[in-house]
C-alpha cells in the first residue's frame, strides 16, 4: 500500500459543491495541500456540479446526500451510514447548514471534529440570530477545534458562541496570484462584440447572486452615475459574473431604465481571471462577508476594490490605500467612492498596485495550505514535515 493510500482521511462535508467562494476556498485547499499527508472526501448535503472538475487532485471521493428541500429527516440516516462507511479519521464541517453533521459524526464514532466559519447569510447577517446562535452553542462541546476564515468571525466565536481561544484558529483565503495576475498590455476584450472600447470604465463584480450580495445596490449605483452626467456612458459599463435568484431583478431594473445595452450579466462563468483584467474597479457590494475569495482576485488582478464595510471586508480593503469602504446598502455613497476613480487619474492603478503587493505578501496559497495544515496536524498528531 502506498503513502498516500495509506494516508489520514478527512471528510470535508459542505452545502453544495457548486460556484462560491467557499467551495473555491475548499478546492484550493485539497489542491494545495501535500498529497501523501491526507486523503480528502467531500460529502455534499445536496449534490455538486461541474465546479468539481476544477478539483486537480486524483482520488478525491464525492458523495451527493440529495437531502431534499425544507424538512428532510431521512438525509441525517444516509449522512450517518456515509460516515459509518467512509471512516474517516477527521471530519471538517462548514457554516450553519454543515455543522450538525457534527453530532452525527460523533455518533458515527469520527473522533476529529472540525467546524469552519466562513461568512454569513441573508437570514442571519450579524450572527445574532437566537436560535442559530443556540444551535451553535450546544454543538460547541463536540467540535475539537472551529477556524474562522475573518478576525471578525473568530472574535464572534468566543465571545458569542462560548468557544475557547486556544481552539480557535484565523486562517484567511489565499488566493492564486499566477492565475490571477495583472494585464500585461490592453484590457482583455469583456462582453458582446462592441461592448467595450478603448476607453471604457468598466465597473465590474463577481459573486452568487443572490440576496445577501446584494448587486441590486451596485446597479442603482450605476444608475445614480449615469444620471449625474459626470461620468460619460459612452465610457462606463457595469459586469456582474455570476449566477443566482437575483439576476433577472437586477436585469428588470436595467432594462426599465433603458440602460440594458451598458451592462452585461452573462451568469456564471468559468475565465474569471481573464475577464477580471477587463475591469477598471472591482466592486463588493455584500451585506454579509466573512474573508471574500473575489476581493483577494481582484486585489491580486491589481484592482482596486471598493466594499462595503461588513464582516472581514475591512480586514482586506485598506481606504484610501487600496480601496475604499462604504456602509451597505447606500448605492449613493457607493456611486461616490466609484466615481472617485473615474475623476482621479492614476487613482486606480495606485490603489490596485498596492492591492495586488499585499496579495504577494500575506494572502498566498502556500500559506493558507500550512495553516491548514498545522491544524490537522496538531489534530492528529502528525509530525511536521514543512522545511
Amino acid at each position: 500500500m502506498s503513502t498516500v493510500d495509506s494516508a489520514p482521511l478527512i471528510v470535508h462535508l459542505i452545502h453544495r459543491l457548486d460556484v462560491g467562494g467557499l467551495e473555491n476556498g475548499l478546492v484550493n485547499l485539497i489542491n494545495h495541500l501535500p498529497p501523501e499527508r491526507y486523503r480528502h472526501a467531500i460529502v455534499c448535503l445536496e449534490d455538486s456540479s461541474d465546479f468539481r472538475l476544477r478539483i486537480q487532485r486524483p482520488g478525491v471521493e464525492i458523495i451527493s446526500i440529495n437531502k431534499q428541500q425544507g424538512k428532510d429527516w431521512s438525509h441525517y440516516l444516509r449522512l450517518f451510514h456515509t460516515l459509518k462507511r467512509l471512516q474517516p479519521q477527521l471530519i471538517h464541517t462548514r457554516n450553519l447548514a454543515g455543522i450538525e453533521a457534527q453530532l452525527l459524526a460523533a455518533a458515527a464514532g469520527v473522533r476529529l471534529r472540525v467546524h469552519g466559519e466562513h461568512g454569513r447569510d441573508i437570514n442571519d447577517l450579524d450572527g445574532s440570530k437566537r436560535r442559530y446562535r443556540l444551535l451553535r452553542q450546544v454543538l460547541r462541546p463536540l467540535i475539537g477545534h472551529f477556524i474562522a476564515v475573518s478576525k471578525e468571525l473568530e472574535a464572534w466565536l468566543v465571545d458569542i458562541i462560548g468557544a475557547r481561544p486556544q481552539r480557535v484558529t484565523h486562517i484567511c483565503n489565499g488566493v492564486d496570484s499566477l492565475q490571477f495576475h495583472p494585464r500585461l498590455g490592453p484590457p482583455a476584450p469583456i462582453g458582446p462584440h462592441g461592448f467595450v472600447n478603448e476607453h471604457a470604465f468598466v465597473i465590474g463584480s463577481v459573486g452568487r447572486m443572490a440576496e445577501v450580495k446584494d448587486h441590486i445596490t451596485l446597479v442603482h449605483a450605476f444608475l445614480t452615475l449615469l444620471a449625474q452626467g459626470g461620468v460619460a456612458s459612452s465610457r462606463l459599463r457595469l459586469v456582474i459574473i455570476g449566477e443566482g435568484p437575483c439576476r433577472e431583478a437586477c436585469q428588470d431594473v436595467l432594462r426599465a431604465s433603458g440602460t440594458a445595452a451598458l451592462a452585461w450579466l452573462p451568469g456564471a462563468r468559468d475565465d474569471i481571471a481573464r475577464l477580471m483584467r477587463g475591469m477598471t474597479v472591482f466592486v463588493q457590494p455584500s451585506l454579509a462577508e466573512g474573508a471574500s475569495n473575489t476581493v483577494l482576485e481582484a486585489m491580486a488582478t491589481g484592482l482596486p476594490v471598493v466594499a462595503t464595510a461588513v464582516g472581514g471586508n475591512p480586514e482586506l480593503v485598506h481606504p484610501g490605500w487600496t480601496g475604499t469602504l462604504v456602509p451597505p446598502r447606500d448605492p449613493g455613497q457607493l456611486a461616490a467612492a466609484i466615481a472617485d476613480y473615474y475623476r482621479i487619474p492614476g487613482l486606480a492603478a495606485q490603489h490596485g498596485a498596492r492591492a495586488r503587493r499585499r496579495v504577494l505578501a500575506e494572502f498566498s496559497l502556500s500559506a493558507m495550505a500550512n495553516a491548514y495544515l498545522a491544524v490537522y496536524d496538531r489534530l492528529t498528531l502528525q509530525p511536521s514535515m514543512k522545511g
